[in-house]
């Protein structure tokens, strides 16, 4: 199943993609309680909870915020990016670009967790596969360009782009690279590790947990970070817990480590003065189903859902008083391009106005008030995702509220994680989501904008808004930063048309009892753990 990454796995909270930022203690408290951070000890259990069992664990066949935190734990990239955005030395100890030619040279002494040397062929081999179409891999130009071809000269590497990729050391931090013979043998992926990385996956109880056992020598983690370090724990337990209550309540007595917690719990965590990581995340954004068969095929539907509900509302609910209003698509820190492109460009005037768009587009109201046009009813399959806890199951009922007022038949489903990414990219029975994908740059949005619909592609709402592909296409060309107000000016149009639109922005709070931790484009940075006597 190809499946984009979501907020309540490595960012934590509702559906999210590449990377949310922020990391840093941010939080009072030491392990459990208490101001001071406690003693280190070495050989304890970490556990930590995510929401939703993701079911295959292949790290370059999800991009799924679960298996991109659970990847993080067995798996290596060729560099890292850190809180400020500098890339630090991963797998490779160095890298240049040059145009559209990528070098990276591979730290000697690496191994795979079963004691073979990982090698710059390996490296050609993951890239190779993640760049061929026809594996179908949702990382194909999310964090590796397509078109991408790659060679290897002892321990160095050289991709050779097909066109500029302005930001192609972020994606390239975001790629987990696989050992040996694993590369094309992926059934041995889904419910196992073979990776570089500073644990390796030894227990799996569908539903239940994912155990992994510390490796011994590793020396090779972002900016040179080893396992030697005292207080890593021996094993880290993530337990599926679905339920945000549940969570809380095991971080208060001591039945977890870590959790991710948005809704109200929150308050009641951060008054017991817990350590917490804090990460920037777009929370709410709301997405339609462009499908030709799909009333959003109505460019006029969409302007009016768009236009009938309060959006400022909808983030204070959602948020429970704490969020923002969406800035940027990718809003995740560190951002590639600051500014600002979606207030302006918001279609906005209440029911009333949402009401005269439907009727001058011939969407008359019928029986029960339920509009129809030609004969097809406006009737709307509204999924959202319960890792948003009470407060997005509030905001749901708040929007689906309006859109019956404004005349539409809505049937709403709230899933976990892995049953509405399934439902948004395999089975297409949706019409409107909430769906929100988190990365620091605009171009990883690309391929989710525009381009190929699933299973050829990741635009699972098979958007097509000419503007806002001229316009990515144009700020490709540029260098990094200097395609930013393209990059703004392109996703404004797709605010503007209603094509999708990030409503709602938050920080993201992972808690900590009896261990330390940092966050980054995961909630949980593996080799970050630290834990603690009390």
């Amino acid at each position: 199943m190809r499946q984009i990454r979501t907020v309540v796995g490595a960012c934590v909270v509702a559906t999210v993609l590449a990377g949310c930022g922020g990391g840093g203690d941010g939080g009072g408290g030491g392990g459990g309680g208490g101001s001071a951070p406690g003693k280190v000890v070495d050989g304890a259990s970490f556990t930590m909870a995510i929401s939703a069992d993701p079911g295959n664990v292949d790290p370059q066949m999800s991009a799924a915020g679960t298996v991109f935190q659970l990847s993080r734990f067995a798996y290596d990239s060729l560099v890292h990016m850190d809180d400020q955005g500098k890339i630090v030395s991963g797998l490779a100890t160095t890298w240049a670009v040059q145009g559209q030619q990528v070098t990276f040279g591979l730290k000697d002494g690496v191994t795979c967790a079963d004691g073979t040397p990982f090698t710059a062929a390996d490296v050609v081999a993951n890239v190779a596969y993640v760049a061929d179409p026809a594996h179908q891999s949702p990382l194909l130009g999310l964090f590796v360009p397509a078109g991408t071809k790659a060679a290897a000269d002892g321990s160095t590497v050289t991709l050779t782009l097909a066109a500029p990729a302005p930001f192609v050391l972020q994606g390239l931090a975001s790629l987990p690279m696989v050992c040996g013979s694993a590369v094309g043998n992926r059934s041995v992926l889904a419910a196992g590790t073979r990776g570089t990385g500073p644990y390796a996956l030894t227990e799996v109880v569908p539903s239940d947990h994912y155990t992994y056992t510390l490796r011994k020598g590793y020396a090779w983690g972002p900016g040179g970070a080893s396992t030697a370090e005292a207080g890593m724990p021996a094993t880290v337990v993530v337990k599926v817990v679905p339920n945000e209550t549940t969570a809380a309540n095991l971080l208060l007595s001591g039945g977890l480590n870590a959790a991710t917690v948005v809704g109200p719990d929150a308050k009641r965590l951060a008054a017991a003065k817990l350590f917490s990581t804090k990460q920037s995340a777009v929370l709410g954004e709301m997405w339609f189903n462009h499908l030709a068969e799909r009333p959003g095929s109505d460019p006029a539907v969409r302007l009016a859902l768009t236009q009938a509900v309060d959006l400022a509302q909808l983030q204070k609910v959602l948020t429970s008083g704490a969020g923002t209003a969406g800035t940027t698509f990718a809003a995740a820190a560190p951002v590639a391009c600051a500014g600002t492109s979606i207030a302006a460009a918001l279609p906005t005037g209440g029911v009333a106005k949402a009401k005269a768009t439907l009727d001058a587009a011939g969407w008359k109201a019928g029986a029960g008030g339920v509009r129809s046009k030609d004969g097809h009813r406006l009737a709307l399959t509204f999924v959202y995702g319960t890792a948003l806890g009470s407060a997005g199951s509030s905001a749901a009922e708040l929007a689906a509220s309006t859109w019956k007022e404004l005349g539409a038949d809505v049937t709403m489903t709230g899933q976990d994680d892995t049953a509405l990414l399934q439902t948004v990219f395999s089975s297409g029975n949706w019409d409107v989501t909430w769906l929100a994908l988190n990365v620091s740059s605009p171009d990883q949005l690309v391929p989710f904008l525009s381009g190929a619909s699933a299973p050829a592609g990741n635009n699972f709402a098979h958007v097509d808004n000419a503007e806002y592909t001229a316009g990515a296409t144009a700020a490709t060309a540029r260098s990094g930063t200097e395609g930013c107000d393209g990059w703004l000016k392109a996703e404004a149009a797709l605010v503007r048309d209603a094509d999708v639109v990030p409503f709602a922005n938050s920080t993201i709070t992972t808690f900590g009892a009896k261990a330390r931790f940092t966050s980054g484009d995961v909630v949980v940075n593996p080799t970050s753990i630290r834990m603690l006597a009390r």
